[in-house]
């Protein structure tokens, strides 16, 4: 069986994966807007995207011929898998992985560069510098050691963020209902009205779902502690970014910092984020686009590996 390969965001794409991807049928490597995806994917068996594309519906019922969705993401809420399983067609992508991603430390690290970055108010003090400016007394940061760091998700990303914790002489407590091992050192709070009470910075972990959208909400973010920060490495849909960015502007919270936000794919309302109101306004803020594993090791590792599970999931087609 030779597959016709689409890989529509292909930039720095892994040379490696696109070998073992060859050997299975012909590659097309084509950048796409999202228009020219619902356009280009007819006469495809197999779909690549990463995180810039969405795999709607649209795209699904345009794509006749396909028959696997691959994406080297431990997310899937850019694919609408509902659509894809009344096709009949297979996503193969990172998600539940567990001992293959316990490889991959660059969310964890990317989760501790906004940590520290937020802490130190660096992206301030940077652009006060290229100002020509010099003002130390502006910039006073915290120490670390000995806060309270507090993990919403003790999955496999959160159990990385607690080891890391220790290093900075950290207290940890997480809550995660649905975690069966835990970490001896971390603590385990029942609720999580109690773990954000506790914490001075929380970290978010959090697999997104209809069942934990918006979980961080109207309901939660009255108990989070009076200038605790927040680091948010998991989905936008987590939690309500107006209620986050009104807790922000009150005061109630010190800073957050978040690698994703709600609408990031569409543009329009990307840019009515509350959250990039405030970073604009000069508020503790900081956000990045997406990049947590985003980095050339990791990318390359999880590229192979799901073309690996494209050979073995066709080997077992035979």
């Amino acid at each position: 069986m030779s597959l016709r390969i689409l890989n529509a965001e292909p930039h720095e794409y892994s040379r490696k994966a696109y070998s073992i991807l060859s050997e299975l049928g012909t590659v097309t490597e084509q950048e796409l807007s999202q228009q020219q995806l619902e356009e280009e994917i007819q006469g495809f068996d197999v779909l690549i995207v990463r995180l810039g594309l969405r795999v709607t519906r649209e795209v699904i019922n345009r794509g006749k011929s396909l028959k696997f969705i691959l994406s080297a993401t431990t997310g899937t809420d850019h694919i609408d898998l509902t659509a894809a399983a009344e096709r009949n067609i297979q996503v193969i992508c990172l998600k539940g992985e567990e001992e293959f991603l316990r490889s991959i430390p660059s969310t964890a690290e990317h989760t501790w560069a906004l940590l520290l970055a937020l802490v130190r108010q660096l992206p301030g003090a940077v652009q006060s510098v290229q100002q020509g400016q010099w003002n130390r007394d502006a910039f006073k940061g915290h120490n670390l050691s000995g806060k309270r760091l507090g993990i919403f998700g003790l999955g496999r990303v959160g159990k990385q963020v607690a080891h890391y914790a220790r290093a900075f002489n950290c207290e940890v407590a997480a809550y995660d209902p649905d975690q069966s091992t835990w970490l001896e050192f971390v603590h385990r709070f029942p609720e999580a009205r109690a773990l954000a009470g506790w914490s001075d910075i929380i970290c978010i972990h959090i697999p997104y779902s209809a069942k934990t959208h918006h979980f961080i909400g109207k309901e939660l973010l009255p108990h989070f502690k009076k200038g605790s920060l927040v680091i948010n490495t998991s989905r936008g849909g987590v939690w309500d970014e107006p209620f986050v960015g009104e807790y922000l502007q009150r005061g109630n919270l010190a800073g957050v910092a978040t690698d994703v936000l709600e609408f990031e794919l569409e543009a329009e309302k990307r840019a009515t984020s509350p959250l990039l109101k405030a970073m604009k306004e000069n508020y503790n803020v900081i956000i990045t686009p997406h990049i947590a594993g985003a980095t050339y090791e990791s990318m390359e590792m999880t590229e192979m590996f799901i073309a690996e599970k494209l050979k073995k999931a066709l080997h077992g087609l035979h």
